[in-house]
């Protein structure tokens, strides 16, 4: 029976407004049991939505976890139950403490909970407090900690019951670099045979910390030598909402149309483009997946631009100024009110900037 934790073609949808959104899509791993992975990507990848399946909070869309000889996206009911009480222990990124309690409450809070006697779960906590450098702090409450130390009683409640997966949410995200280093050498010390250690981050100090490192936004296309040539018949998708994004597009002859699929399966047009207009911009200057899918209207030259390719054409300023108000192309302002948007897009936000965040922007 293997205890690695293998994850497998896991997809999570949500619906924002009236369109679908995959935060994970697709994602598979295998880490192997005794070591520490680190999940890497910037805010919005999908992290804390990963984890949230991994702890059986949140039930995915489609895919398979399975660790210990257990498929968690499988269990219901009790089962469910017990496998978050003792499966999988959770380092929440706010430390979620009880500021009435002390350190030591704190960590016997889960004993007590799962029925272990007064003595039992003082001693545990004890245990727990010296493996994390706090015996001398076991009677203060939160407020009277530093923020390292309110993280390393947050770790110390995960392992109370000594869960074979352990998961830390952004774990050095309210650190200085004095806490952030006590913590790297104690959550390094915490792997070992018959425990998974899975740490959820932005932070590429903590690189030399894994065993393994799941990046979860593809590295960035290189850039192609030279504007790239592209030919669309109608009907033609060029890409897709969620795809990486790598070229900044100028239409050369033809059209194409910005749209989303909707909750219902119908289509939401978001903006058109015609001869000598651009889209697509936020995804490679920002490194986003496109957050929206374009398809030519009619048979459709276009032109792709690197970043850089597209700065050196245009100018910096150009650059600008499509990203603060809507698009330039060749040195000009384009009037984008004659296609259903404007240039601010529809209900006043640019179509072609940014991922569909917490719904503050629309566009590709």
């Amino acid at each position: 029976m293997s205890a690695d934790l293998v994850v497998e073609n896991l997809t999570v949808e949500y619906t924002s407004a009236d369109y679908v959104v995959k935060p994970v899509d697709h994602f598979g791993c295998r880490v192997v049991d005794g070591s520490l992975a680190l999940l890497l990507g910037p805010s919005g990848s999908g992290k804390t939505t990963l984890l949230s399946c991994l702890a059986g909070i949140l039930q995915p869309t489609a895919g398979s976890i399975r660790h210990d000889g257990r498929e968690i996206t499988a269990l219901e009911g009790a089962e469910l139950a017990a496998y978050r009480r003792r499966g999988v222990g959770i380092v929440f990124q706010a430390f979620n403490l009880v500021p009435s309690l002390d350190a030591r409450d704190n960590v016997m809070l889960p004993l007590r909970v799962a029925k272990f006697s007064l003595r039992e779960a003082r001693r545990r906590a004890d245990e727990l407090l010296n493996e994390v450098d706090l015996t001398d702090r076991r009677g203060h409450l939160p407020s009277e900690l530093s923020g390292g130390q309110q993280q390393r009683v947050a770790i110390a409640r995960a392992l109370a019951l000594d869960p074979p997966l352990l998961l830390a949410d952004e774990p050095t995200a309210h650190l200085d670099y004095v806490q952030v280093e006590t913590t790297l050498r104690i959550l390094r010390r915490l792997t070992r045979p018959g425990r998974v250690l899975v740490v959820v981050t932005h932070d590429d100090r903590l690189l030399p910390l894994a065993d393994q490192v799941v990046e979860l936004v593809p590295h960035r296309p290189l850039e192609p030598d030279g504007p790239v040539d592209v030919r669309l018949k109608p009907a033609e998708v060029l890409f897709r909402q969620g795809d990486a994004s790598d070229l900044i597009y100028i239409v050369d002859e033809g059209e194409v149309e910005i749209f989303r699929e909707t909750v219902s399966g119908g289509l939401e047009i978001l903006d058109r483009r015609g001869p000598d207009q651009c889209f697509g911009e936020m995804g490679p200057l920002f490194g986003l997946p496109r957050s929206a899918s374009v398809r030519a209207r009619s048979s459709t030259r276009l032109t792709g631009y690197s970043v850089s390719e597209f700065r050196e054409a245009l100018g910096l300023e150009r650059l600008d100024g499509l990203v603060r108000a809507g698009a330039v192309a060749d040195g000009r302002r384009i009037n984008l009110r004659s296609v259903g948007g404007a240039a601010r897009g529809v209900n006043g936000r640019d179509v072609v900037s940014g991922r569909p965040e917490a719904d503050e922007h629309t566009g590709a």
